[in-house]
């Protein structure tokens, strides 16, 4: 094999080994999350490999034509045919000699091949449902209310009229977790039937997630006591139990009941409501 040769080779086995390459890229996207962008990605790097050394394999490995075959006379001379069989079997040699190139090229497809069978298993086997995933939260019975920071929240750290983004303990960085609380006049309260006994001294708990499009419903408008999202300006009704009273949202807040615990500080007495964010996950 001369340099020339080999120098191709080389070439051909890097193409299919970045094919290799993009095959476990895509798999290991697939499995880490839904970027969809990277699964692309991936898959353009994965074939583009396995194009470009099946490419330099046929233009610089395997004989290259045009050929014309005399059919007249029908029997070729023994000279010719001592030539071809020759020719024969130097072909057959550039074909099987390229040892490196058919190792890679056997382990960029099964790696593609491998790779193909993450989205067929997602297919087979259904993933979680959204409906119950969402309605589970870090929220249980006894939980305690805290903070941003982790500071444990007690009936008197909200102001009469004031809010407070609070957390579960020990999940202040969950996204789906986050509620305000908010204090109320006790007399103005009105919430659905079998909550009378889920607040605290007018203290009434909802999830931060609006749920038309779950933006963090942060903004309270304290003279009509009302919740305001920010991104599309839903409005909620505090003391009818979050209710939207205006804009796209149409189901209300989940509610949070609330509890003081032995030592005086807010507790949860349960999960919300209902599953928290947007309402197209409601089943029909």
């Amino acid at each position: 094999m001369n340099r020339r040769d080999a120098r191709t080779e080389r070439r051909i086995a890097a193409a299919f080994g970045l094919g290799a390459l993009g095959a476990a890229a895509f798999a290991a996207a697939y499995v880490i999350g839904d970027q969809t962008q990277l699964l692309g990605g991936a898959l353009l790097l994965a074939f583009a490999g396995l194009a470009t050394g099946l490419a330099i394999w046929a233009l610089r490995l395997l004989p290259q034509g045009p050929y014309v075959e005399e059919r007249e006379p029908m029997i070729s001379p023994e000279p010719e045919r001592r030539a071809l069989a020759a020719e024969f079997e130097r072909d057959q040699a550039a074909l099987t000699r390229a040892f490196l190139p058919r190792q890679m090229l056997t382990l960029a497809v099964g790696a593609l091949g491998v790779a193909v069978l993450f989205p067929v298993r997602s297919l087979l086997f259904r993933g979680p449902d959204p409906w119950r995933a969402l309605g589970r939260t870090p929220w249980r019975e006894g939980v305690r209310v805290v903070k941003g920071d982790g500071a444990p929240v007690r009936p008197g750290d909200v102001a009469p009229g004031g809010m407070l983004t609070v957390f579960p303990e020990g999940h202040t960085e969950s996204s789906d977790a986050a509620a305000v609380l908010i204090r109320v006049d006790p007399a103005r309260l009105a919430l659905p039937s079998g909550r009378a006994g889920w607040t605290v001294g007018g203290l009434v708990a909802y999830s931060k997630l609006c749920t038309h499009a779950g933006c963090p419903v942060g903004l309270y408008v304290k003279s009509t006591q009302q919740l305001m999202c920010p991104c599309h300006q839903s409005l909620f009704d505090v003391p009818r139990g979050a209710v939207p009273v205006a804009g796209p949202a149409a189901r209300p807040l989940p509610q949070l009941p609330l509890g003081v615990g032995p030592d005086g500080v807010l507790v949860a007495r349960g999960g919300f409501t209902a599953p928290v964010g947007p309402g197209y996950w409601r089943k029909a």
